[in-house]
Formats: structure tokens, sequence, C-alpha cells
């Protein structure tokens, strides 16, 4: 039979050690809110400004009106327009802007040669390489096909005055667009797997490092530890050793079975992937200690560091590309190791890029690898 009396004492009790505990009671109320703003604003929206170049080597009016067009649909924001074609395609590849429109050197020219237009293309970026392709498509039709319609082109925000139709007549059916994907055609699984390599590897040692030291302390193990001469850096230090080493074997495995269940190229080579999930293991074990270090429970733990692991997978482009959220999500984004850790894994596997090439990432993963550990010593409870 239920007693009524103590059945409310029990709730009492448990709201009053909730009470108790105001780190985890702070999270309770902050983890919902932090998720609706994330799924209600952060997640599919529509894709825009998406930063290109534009290479114009010509002059004229076809070429002012295709510059219009092209800065005036929202699909793109056009960060330059250049005259070299090697400056266009280098951006591209370095990962400055999504892709570069050339215009070739007769596109103004009265020719019956075909104007063959380029979009270079970065389309390790799975989707948005896809808007580009299409909105590009459909600004070089219509513009092909303006004076058949006898009527101004009709493009999302612009119109062609109709003052220099009459200069157009001569590009009628004229212009083709090349499309170079420089990186083949990616599928979605392709820009998946390597940040959910990444994604993986963060859970995985944040929620470790947890019942590392936490559990420990709750259990009493960490007291009994501590009881001995030693230090606090070398307790810390020897508990990021052995989780890194467990981090190499479940990384390694993690690459394996994507190869094996997905046939996932990667075009790095896998040793080269394999430091950086090591970079990126020992970052997120750093952060684990970070977070562990005052925690007296594993569930104080685990609702503490939820605010912070759960919109990290969020923001830092794990599922869509960093460009479909709000221009605030995309700056809060870029204070998130896991977008360093999965820019670099995507550099490697996508791109075929070397260490090299994705040294900024790697050195950004090391720099709050270190921050993180000197603040989790310096905070560390030694009082168990």
């Amino acid at each position: 039979m239920l007693e009524l009396n103590k059945f409310w004492w029990m709730i009492k009790k448990e709201l009053i050690s909730l009470k108790r505990h105001p780190g985890r009671l702070i999270s309770i109320i902050a983890f919902p809110i932090i998720m609706i703003l994330l799924f209600g604003y952060g997640m599919g929206g529509e894709m825009t400004d998406l930063p290109i170049v534009v290479v114009s080597q010509s002059h004229g009016d076809l070429t002012d009106l295709t510059l219009d067009t092209i800065k005036d649909t929202e699909t793109y924001h056009v960060v330059e327009v250049i005259d070299d074609v090697d400056e266009g395609k280098q951006r591209v590849e370095s990962g400055e802007v999504k892709a570069a429109i050339i215009l070739p050197d007769d596109y103004d020219k009265d020719s019956s040669q075909q104007k063959a237009v380029t979009l270079y293309l970065d389309s390790s970026d799975q989707m948005a390489s896809q808007i580009l392709e299409s909105s590009t498509q459909g600004i070089f039709y219509r513009l092909s096909n303006v004076v058949a319609s006898q009527t101004s082109v009709s493009t999302q925000d612009a119109d062609i005055e109709p003052s220099i139709i009459h200069s157009l007549n001569n590009f009628k059916d004229d212009i083709s667009l090349h499309i170079n994907k420089i990186y083949g055609n990616i599928k979605y699984i392709d820009f998946l797997v390597p940040a959910v390599l990444g994604m993986t590897i963060m859970f995985s040692c944040m929620m470790g490092m947890g019942a590392t030291i936490a559990g420990e302390r709750e259990t009493g193990e960490l007291a009994r530890l501590f009881m001995t001469p030693t230090s606090v850096s070398t307790v810390i230090g020897g508990k990021i050793a052995a989780k890194l080493l467990i981090e190499l074997v479940r990384a390694l495995i993690l690459i394996l079975m994507a190869i094996i269940l997905f046939n996932v190229s990667i075009k790095g080579g896998i040793l080269q992937t394999f430091i950086v999930l090591v970079i990126g293991a020992l970052c997120f074990v750093s952060f684990g200690i970070f977070f562990s270090a005052r925690t007296s429970t594993q569930e104080d733990y685990a609702q503490i560091v939820m605010p912070f692991s759960m919109p990290m997978m969020f923001v830092s482009g794990v599922f869509y590309p960093i460009e479909t959220m709000p221009w605030i999500l995309q700056k809060l984004a870029y204070i998130f190791p896991l977008t360093y850790l999965n820019d670099a894994m995507r550099g490697i596997m996508l791109k075929g890029q070397t260490l090299g090439d994705v040294w900024f990432d790697l050195v950004i993963l090391i720099g709050f690898a270190i921050l993180f550990f000197i603040l989790g010593v310096k905070r560390f409870n030694r009082d168990v």
C-alpha cells in the first residue's frame, strides 16, 4: 500500500538534493531551452550567402548584367570580383570560398563561338555544392535565353534593364556552363562519415572522463588514491594517457568500420586520419577533465556537460553545413573545438589534404587541449 506521507517525503528529499547541486539545477533548466532554440532557428534553414569569387576577364553590357545578377542572388555572397583565373581556383582549393564563377575573355564578344563559363566548385561540401550548382545553372540558363523571351530576365532579386536587351541579341543560346567539381561527386554519406567519427570521439572522451574522475570521486576510489603522495597533475596526466590509449584503439576501429561498412574512401590516407582523431581525442579528454574537476557525482557531471556537448554537436556542422544556420550560430560554431576537428577530418578524408594543409585546425585543437588541461588541474578539487 502506498504511504502518501512518506511518498511526499521522498519527493521532497529529491528536490532538496537537487537544490544542493546548483550546477545540475541550472543545467536541467538551460538544456531544454538551448535545444529548442537550436532546433527552431538553427536547423533546416535555407542556404544563402555562400561565399564565392567571380573571375571576370571581359568588359561590356553582358558582363555587367551577369555580375549584377550574381550579386543580387541571395544564394551567393560575392567576396570579390577578380581577373586572375589561377587566384580564383586557389581560393576555392584553400577553402576560402565555395566556388569560383569564371567568365571567359570572349564573354562579351560578338562571335559565333559558344561562350564557356566555368563553375569551379568545392564539392566536398555536398549540400552547398548542390545549391551552388543548381543556382548557377538557373542564372546562366535565364541569361542565355533572355532575348528569346523578349522580356526582362526574371531573377530572384534583379531585373535586366530594357535598354541593353538589344545588345544581348547576339548572345542568344550562346552561353554554356561547365561545372568542374574539384573533389568529384561526393555523396551525403561521404560528407557525413568524417564528422560522425569526430562526434563519436567527442562523446566517448567527454563521457568517459566523467566516469573516470567524477565516478571515482563518488565511489571513494579517488580519495584512496590521494592518500598516497601523488600530485594532481600526475593523476590527471595518467588518466589522460590511459584514456587516450583506449581512444586510439577506438579511433582505429571506427576508421576500419567506416571503410568496410560504407566503402568510404580516405583520400588523405589512414595514418593522417588516425593522427587527426588522436589530436581530437586529446582535446576532448582535457575538456572532460575541466568539467569533472569539481563535480562530485557522475549524475552532476552528465547534467553539467550536456548543455555543452549537445549544442556543440548541432552547430559544428556534423549533419548540416554551418552555412545553413543563422549568422549568430555560424559565429558560435567557431568557438567549439568539434568544428575544427570536423574541418580537419573532411579535409583529410574528402579533399586528400595533408596534415600541413589542416595545420590551423590542429593548432586550435592542441591549444584547446592545453588550455583545458591547465584549467582542469588548477580547479581540481582534492577534497573528496
